[in-house]
């Protein structure tokens, strides 16, 4: 069974009500938590999980370099 039917079959198991209320709690949390914390904790926050992905993807670069040689 490929990937891509996998997906489809998921997404239709949850009933779009479901979903779109799921959607909703994750905009309200988001407003939340901007709410809660200064303005200078979010940009750090955003900072700190942008350079943890890019030492993820440094780590996927050289493993795919150590696999071509």
């Amino acid at each position: 069974m490929g990937e891509d039917k996998k997906q489809r079959e998921h997404r239709e198991w949850i009933p779009e009500e479901v979903r779109e209320h799921m959607r909703s709690a994750r905009a309200e949390m988001r407003e939340s938590v901007k709410a809660v914390f200064p303005p200078a904790f979010l940009e750090h926050r955003r900072s700190a999980r942008k350079e943890m992905l890019l030492a993820a993807r440094a780590l996927l670069d050289r493993a795919i370099e150590r696999n071509n040689v």
